[in-house]
């Protein structure tokens, strides 16, 4: 829906759904009743999440028109989507292949711009900027040495900088502005943001310069269509489980010039071990489950960092030298408090504040998607907790 901070939304990365026909009914399903507990009265935004199946039928004329038609019928728009899952997202274990097949491969390159192809169809008239959120290039722990890590990152950029290529014919033909909205995690090869503007003014500029130059780009066309069409995605859970606060990380990307594409709003878990450990240990292996990766950045009582790629390794590994825990374990927005253990709520609230006092970007998408491996307690109906968590986030806009 439209506020007047931007365009809101959550993420149908919750709803399963690897191929269009079960995706659509899903969202046939929910959305109407999801839109008339939070706008009845207004246009209500999408954040479409498609697998690359349902992309490959979504591009059939006769399903993409029904879906047209569809939005229509209901007063719904696509405004944003989310490219990081490429396959199955649901009911079996994902885990690290969540970045498969990464960006070093033509699958992903070929999924990215397919989805860029039909959300320019998508948006609305009076919408002339849409996104897709992105993988951050590739699983960091699949390339043994910094040599194949660095062999990677310029393969992975240099297929970005085909899709930077694709979306300057797609605004030529549609007028539409279309980014392409990196999402760093824990453990991807850009995890956080100096990672993040590393990449981008060392590989990202210098090999998108030199391609699009062979296209007949001067150094500052190429330099400002990279700028346009290579944007970050500002998962707020992400950023928090790194321990980087809202303010840092914005006050780095406006002295780059690097725009924020879309706010991915969600919160992380959030362990304080200054007492009650070996209880709050209990509480937080009930979190532990096998279809999701829930990275943990441990901060250590004399103030550094370690990492651990998932929360199995992180209960195993813990000892008395530890102060404290993020984990990454999407929780529902509207809940600070799990039992013993907290959330990274603030962040999510500092973050809009930020973007209050100075409006960075023009979409904002709940991501939440892990309700169906929550703890029982915390669980409710599917569709009441969606609009529990947009009304939520309307009520701090």
């Amino acid at each position: 829906m439209q506020t007047p901070y931007g365009h809101l939304s959550y993420c149908s990365n919750i709803h399963p759904g690897e191929d269009w026909k079960e995706h659509f009914a899903v969202l046939q399903s929910s959305i109407p009743q999801i839109k008339a507990d939070i706008c009845p009265d207004a246009s209500m935004g999408i954040g479409l999440r498609l697998a690359n199946q349902a992309s490959i039928d979504l591009s059939v004329s006769e399903n993409f028109e029904s879906f047209k038609n569809w939005l229509t019928e209901n007063d719904c728009y696509v405004f944003t989507m989310n490219g990081f899952p490429f396959g199955n997202f649901h009911h079996s274990a994902v885990k690290d292949k969540v970045h498969a097949p990464d960006w070093t491969t033509k699958e992903r390159t070929d999924y990215s711009i397919r989805l860029f192809q039909l959300l320019a169809k998508l948006l609305p008239e009076n919408l002339a900027e849409g996104g897709v959120s992105t993988s951050p290039l590739s699983y960091r722990f699949w390339w043994q040495g910094e040599e194949a890590l660095k062999e990677a990152t310029i393969k992975a950029t240099k297929n970005m900088i085909s899709v930077v290529e694709a979306l300057i014919d797609l605004k030529e033909s549609s007028g539409k502005t279309l980014h392409l909205d990196i999402e760093p995690e824990p453990d991807g090869i850009l995890e956080n943001s100096d990672e993040f503007i590393n990449w981008y003014n060392n590989y990202l500029i210098p090999l998108g310069i030199e391609q699009l130059q062979a296209k007949g780009f001067s150094t500052e066309q190429a330099t400002q269509a990279i700028k346009t069409h290579i944007q970050l995605c500002y998962d707020v859970c992400h950023f928090a489980v790194g321990f980087e606060s809202p303010i840092d990380v914005l006050s780095k990307l406006e002295a780059e010039q690097l725009k924020v594409g879309k706010i991915q709003i969600s919160s992380a878990l959030k362990v304080d071990f200054a007492n009650q450990a070996n209880e709050k240990l209990d509480v937080i292996a009930l979190y532990n489950e096998p279809i999701y990766l829930h990275q943990v950045v441990a901060q250590k009582k004399d103030g550094s960092f370690i990492k651990f790629p998932d929360l199995n390794e992180a209960i195993a590994g813990f000892d008395n030298t530890i102060s404290s825990w993020r984990v990454h374990f999407h929780v529902p927005l509207f809940l600070e408090q799990y039992g013993l253990l907290s959330s990274t709520q603030s962040d999510i609230i500092d973050t809009i504040n930020l973007h209050k006092e100075k409006p960075f970007t023009q979409h904002l998408e709940i991501e939440t998607y892990t309700w169906g491996v929550l703890p029982k307690e915390f669980q409710a109906p599917l569709n009441e907790s969606i609009s529990r968590e947009i009304n939520w986030v309307k009520s701090i806009l």
